[in-house]
């Protein structure tokens, strides 16, 4: 696949976006609630699978290198952090979006919204289980999973149905002014 200049511009931008996202926080224990995921999730809707992961994998790369663009700060021991695994699964989820909206010809709210639902899962599968292990591994702070459960994903899901909403309602006003560009 070819990269344009337009795509190339695109990566970059979503990569600011979901960094921006990370500095609008609310700590309610290891992982804050962000807007983040409203963005990795767009991207995922209007830049497609592939650019969509490549600009979360580029946000995540330059969190890893220093940058302190992370919820939490930045630099190669963040991989340590409870919140890391939630990052990987902000490279998986837009291309889990991606392909799932490629298949429409014109995706409307109700499919946009359950892709982003698929995507907000796919975090959680990646980014409980990490939060877990490096919890009781790394920092040695004891847990069980259910806690693990109820403070990596449960206090998250209002605000993640709303993120969905939102995501659906620009996604249904933005691609087709992106499918008019394009042609």
């Amino acid at each position: 696949m070819k990269i344009k200049t337009k795509d190339m511009i695109l990566v970059a931008f979503f990569t600011a976006l979901t960094a921006a996202g990370g500095f609008i926080k609310i700590p309610v224990g290891p992982v804050p609630i962000t807007l983040q995921y409203l963005f990795t999730a767009l991207s995922g809707v209007l830049l497609g699978p592939f650019l969509g992961s490549l600009s979360q994998l580029l946000y995540v790369i330059l969190g890893l290198l220093g940058i302190p663009i992370f919820a939490g700060g930045g630099g190669l021991s963040y991989i340590f952090d409870p919140s890391f695994g939630y990052l990987i699964g902000f490279i998986v989820a837009p291309y889990v979006i991606g392909k799932i909206l490629a298949q429409a010809k014109a995706p409307c709210f109700f499919k946009i919204f359950l892709a982003s639902i698929v995507g907000v899962v796919i975090i959680y599968i990646i980014g409980v289980p990490y939060m877990f292990i490096i919890l009781n591994n790394v920092l040695n702070i004891s847990i069980t999973l259910e806690k693990a459960i109820k403070i990596g994903f449960l206090v998250f899901i209002p605000g993640d149905l709303i993120k969905s909403i939102a995501v659906a309602l620009l996604g249904i006003r933005i691609i087709p002014a992106i499918k008019r560009l394009n042609s």
